[in-house]
C-alpha cells in the first residue's frame, strides 16, 4: 500500500507530532509498505493568517497514493478518499486554549469570525473522513466541541530498546521541546525550594531566547550552580542516556492531550515523574504517589516534590518500578497501531 503521512511543518520547529509522524513513517516502511511523510508549511502569527492555511490545505490535491494518515491542522484539510486523520492536535487557540485566554485570537467580532471559520472547517474535515482515531486529548476536544465521537488511539512508544534503568544519577531530568507550554522555567524556581537538588533541561528550543531567559532566571533564583541546560535538538542515544541515568523526571505541560513521549521514555526505564495537577493527559499514567508525584503548579510544591524523590531513594525505586508496571499494562505497539491506522 502506498501511505502518505501528512503534517504541519513549522521551520526549525520540532517535538513530540514531528517524532511521531517520522516514526510512523519508518514503522510503515518496515511492515513493508510504501510510505513518505509529507510536510504542510504553517504559520500562526499573525492570526489571520489562519484563513490563508485553511485555503492552502482544501486546495492541495494528492494523487498516486492509497491511504492518506493526517496528524495535525491544516493538514488534516488535505481532500482524498481514503484519508484517515489521526488527530493529534486542532489550532488549540481556536478551542480550549481561548477560553483559557491563551490565545492570540481576539475575543471581538474579528476573532469570532475566525474561530468560525476554524471550527467550521475542522467539522467538515472530521465528519468527512473515512476513519477518524484521536489521542485522548484531542478525542475529549471533539466531543466537547464538535459532538464527534472518534476511536481513541495512543502513540506507542519509539525505540524502547534504547531506555532502561542504569541506576539513580545525582540530577533529576527535564527533556522535551522547550517553550513556555512545557514549564521549564518552573522546574528552574522550584529549585529555591529544593536545595539539594540538580536539574538537567535538555531539548529544542522554539524561540532563539528561550536559553538566555531560563539562565536569567537562573542566576536570578541563585539556581545557576544547579541547573545544566542542553538546549538543542538531542540524538535519541543522548536523550536515552540522560533518562536511563536521571533520579527522577518532570514533565509540566499545561493541558497535554497525550501522556507526552517524556512520559513514556521515563516509565520505560522505571523512573517516577513529576507532573502537575493541570497537565492534562500526563496524569492518565501520572499518578500521585504511585507512578510518581503530581502538585500544584507552583514553585514551593514542586521544590517540595523533587526533594522528596531526591532524599527518598528507596520510594523513588518503588514508584520507578510502578511506572514500568503502568506502561506495560497499556501495551501500546506499533503492529497493532498501523492494524487499525490501515483497516
Amino acid at each position: 500500500m502506498k501511505v502518505l503521512v501528512l503534517n504541519n511543518h513549522v521551520p526549525f520547529v520540532s517535538g513530540g507530532a514531528e517524532e511521531l509522524s517520522r516514526q510512523l513513517v519508518r514503522q510503515l516502511r518496515i511492515a513493508g509498505h510504501e510510505a513518505e511523510e509529507m510536510g504542510i508549511p504553517f504559520s500562526w502569527s499573525p492570526p489571520e493568517r489562519l484563513i490563508d492555511e485553511i485555503v492552502i490545505g482544501r486546495s492541495l490535491r494528492v494523487v498516486n497514493v492509497d491511504r492518506i494518515i493526517a496528524l495535525k491542522f491544516p493538514a488534516y484539510l488535505v481532500e482524498h478518499e481514503r484519508k484517515v486523520i489521526w488527530l493529534l492536535h486542532q489550532f488549540r487557540q481556536a478551542y480550549d486554549l481561548f477560553d483559557a485566554g491563551m490565545t492570540e485570537i481576539t475575543s471581538d467580532e474579528s476573532g469570532d469570525r475566525l474561530r468560525s471559520a476554524l471550527r467550521s472547517a475542522d467539522e467538515a474535515a472530521f465528519r468527512g473522513a473515512y476513519k477518524l482515531f484521536a489521542i485522548p486529548g484531542a478525542a475529549s476536544r471533539l466531543s466537547r466541541y464538535h459532538r464527534i465521537t472518534s476511536e481513541v488511539l495512543s502513540s506507542p512508544l519509539n525505540d524502547p530498546e534504547l531506555f532502561f534503568n542504569a541506576g539513580a544519577g545525582d540530577y533529576i531530568f527535564a527533556g522535551g521541546r522547550v517553550n513556555s507550554a512545557k514549564r521549564q522555567a518552573l522546574l528552574i524556581e522550584a529549585l529555591k525550594f529544593a536545595p539539594d537538588v540538580k536539574l538537567i533541561v535538555a531539548g529544542p528550543a522554539e524561540s532563539e531566547g528561550t536559553e538566555a531567559e531560563l539562565r536569567a532566571l537562573a542566576i536570578r533564583h541563585g539556581v545557576a550552580d544547579r541547573v545544566k541546560l542542553d538546549i538543542r535538538f538531542l540524538p535519541r542515544s543522548e536523550v536515552a542516556s540522560l533518562v536511563n541515568h536521571c533520579k527522577a523526571a518532570a514533565y509540566l505541560p499545561f493541558d497535554e492531550d497525550s501522556v507526552g513521549y517524556v512520559t513514556m521514555e521515563a516509565f520505560q526505564a522505571s523512573k517516577p515523574v513529576i507532573s502537575t495537577t493541570d497537565a492534562g493527559g500526563v496524569l492518565d499514567i501520572v499518578s500521585n504517589g504511585v507512578t510518581g508525584l503530581v502538585t500544584s503548579p507552583t514553585p514551593k510544591a514542586l521544590g517540595d516534590a523533587m526533594t522528596t524523590l531526591w532524599s527518598n531513594p528507596e520510594l523513588t525505586l518503588k514508584m520507578g518500578e510502578a511506572a514500568r508496571q503502568r506502561l506495560d499494562d497499556l501495551d501500546l505497539s506499533w503492529p497493532k497501531t498501523l492494524k487499525k491506522l490501515l483497516a
